[in-house]
C-alpha cells in the first residue's frame, strides 16, 4: 500500500500537465502519481509519461476512454490503494505548496476529506474570468449549508485530500464535472469529517483553454440542485412537487365549485377532470416522498452499519 496518490485527472492538457506534475513532484518526490488522460485527443497521455520518466518519479499513466471528469478520477482512485489520496486538477490552476497541511490533517485523523478553499481569500473570485460559475458555486453551496447544517464555503473545489477510509466507501456514479459536488454531498450525508482550508487559485495560463461552458454548466448548477433535494432530501422535493400539484388543482377547480353552488350543475367538465388528476397526482407525489424518505433512512442505518463493521476490522 502507497502512502501518499497523487491523482491528476487531464483532458487534453498538454500544455499544463508537465508543469503539474513538476509542481507536486517538488513537494511530494515520494508519492506515487497517477495520471489519467481522459479521452485526450491531443499528447497529454504521451508529455505525462515522458514527464514521469525525466523525474525519476514513481507513477503510471492511465487512458481511460470515457469521457468525463468522474470517470477519470474513478479509474484513478481504483487504481492504487493508498493511506491518503491528493485530488487536484492538471491545468495548474491549485499550487501544490498547500498539500502538505492538507496531508497532515487527514494523517493525524482530524479530517476523512480536506478541501482546497479559493474563495476564502478572494482568489477565485479575482482568477475566475467566468462570474457566472462564482455565482453557482455560492448558490449551490448556501443550499446545501442549509439542508446538511454545514458551514462550507467552496464545495465545487477540485482541490482535495482523501482518507483511505473515504475513498473505500464513497461510490462514484457521476460521470463529469458533478463530481465535486456529489463527492461533497456524499460525505455531509454520511457524515464523514470534512474541513477546508484556504488555497491559492490560478486562472490557467495563456493558451490552455477551460473545458467549462457557461450555459452548460449554468444548466448543471440547476440539475444538482434539482439532485440534491431528489436523492438526499426526497420528502422536502416530492413534498414541494405535491404542494405545486395541489394549489394547481384548487386554481382548476375554482370554476367547477362556482358551477355547483350557482347551478347544482357542472359546466366545466374538462377543468373537473384535470383538478381530479393534478390533485391524484399530488397524492402520489406526496406519497413518493414519503416512501423514498423511509428508503433514505434505513439506507443511511445499513450504511452505518457496514462502516462500524470495515472500522472494527480494520482497528484490531
Amino acid at each position: 500500500m502507497e502512502k501518499v496518490v497523487v491523482v491528476l485527472p487531464a483532458y487534453n492538457e498538454e500544455l499544463t500537465i508537465a508543469e503539474t506534475i513538476h509542481d507536486y513532484h517538488r513537494e511530494l518526490s515520494d508519492a506515487f502519481f497517477v495520471i489519467v488522460s481522459n479521452a485526450s485527443s491531443d499528447n497529454t497521455f504521451s508529455k505525462a509519461q515522458y514527464t514521469l520518466d525525466s523525474l525519476s518519479a514513481r507513477g503510471i499513466v492511465i487512458e481511460e476512454p470515457s469521457p468525463g471528469k468522474g470517470n477519470a478520477v474513478r479509474r484513478g482512485l481504483n487504481a492504487i490503494d493508498a493511506e491518503v489520496y491528493v485530488l487536484t486538477d492538471a491545468d495548474m490552476t491549485y499550487p501544490a505548496k498547500h498539500v502538505h497541511a492538507m496531508i497532515q490533517a487527514v494523517e493525524d485523523n482530524h479530517a476523512d476529506m480536506v478541501v482546497g478553499d479559493r474563495r476564502s481569500k478572494g482568489h477565485y473570485k479575482h482568477e475566475n474570468k467566468r462570474s457566472f460559475h462564482n455565482f453557482g458555486n455560492i448558490l449551490v453551496c448556501k443550499l446545501v449549508n442549509k439542508l446538511f447544517g454545514s458551514k462550507l464555503i467552496d464545495i465545487m473545489s477540485g482541490y482535495r485530500v482523501l482518507s483511505r477510509d473515504f475513498v473505500s466507501h464513497y461510490p462514484i456514479l457521476v460521470e463529469g464535472f458533478q463530481l465535486e459536488t456529489d463527492m461533497t454531498l456524499h460525505a455531509l450525508d454520511k457524515r464523514f469529517r470534512v474541513i477546508e482550508m484556504p488555497v491559492e487559485y490560478k486562472d490557467r495560463p495563456l493558451g490552455s483553454e477551460s473545458k467549462l461552458s457557461t450555459f452548460r454548466d449554468g444548466a448543471r448548477v440547476i440539475m444538482a440542485i434539482t439532485r440534491i433535494f431528489r436523492h438526499y432530501k426526497p420528502l422536502i422535493f416530492f413534498g414541494s412537487v405535491s404542494v405545486i400539484l395541489t394549489v394547481l388543482s384548487l386554481i382548476s377547480a375554482i370554476p367547477v365549485f362556482q358551477d355547483w353552488i350557482e347551478h347544482q350543475y357542472i359546466y366545466h367538465v374538462p377543468l373537473a377532470i384535470l383538478a381530479s388528476a393534478l390533485a391524484l397526482l399530488a397524492a402520489l407525489a406526496m406519497a413518493l416522498g414519503l416512501i423514498l424518505d423511509s428508503i433514505v433512512y434505513f439506507h443511511k442505518m445499513d450504511f452505518e452499519r457496514n462502516y462500524r463493521i470495515y472500522t472494527s476490522g480494520n482497528n484490531e
